[in-house]
């Protein structure tokens, strides 16, 4: 009896790597707007040059003047002691301030205050910026 040789498959069938490699494509692309923050204000507007944010910590104020550290909400009173404990787990040195444009200058100042008490320095004001005409 004769035996019968095989011959060895070396090509490598890519097709199912592709196809998934395409469907996560399109799922980031569908899924990367949507991982801004989530808190819909209105920022006030100006002629102001654009600046990269980078890293750091976002603290965000509604017109009801809700508080949101890195979109999870916190009180005034708990501001401070949420805005330390993430400051030390992420080692952020910076701050950036979004402010919805009708809270009252009076309240922004106030939490500015608790931002600098905390010896934080590197705080940034983030406005959306109007074209230049």
């Amino acid at each position: 009896m004769k035996k019968r040789l095989y011959p060895a498959l070396y090509d490598i069938n890519v097709t199912n790597l592709v196809d998934v490699v395409l469907v996560l494509l399109i799922i980031f692309m569908i899924t990367a707007p949507m991982l801004q923050s989530g808190i819909d204000i209105n920022l006030p507007k100006t002629v102001a040059t654009q600046k990269d944010l980078g890293e750091g910590i976002v603290v965000t104020i509604n017109k009801e003047r809700r508080i949101f550290v890195d979109d999870k909400i916190t009180s005034f009173d708990k501001f401070k002691q949420r805005l330390g404990d993430l400051k030390s787990k992420k080692g952020a040195n910076a701050v950036y301030l979004r402010a919805d444009e009708t809270v009252p200058y009076g309240f922004v100042v106030d939490v500015m205050g608790k931002i600098k008490d905390m010896g934080i320095t590197n705080l940034g004001l983030v406005i959306e910026p109007v074209e230049k005409r």
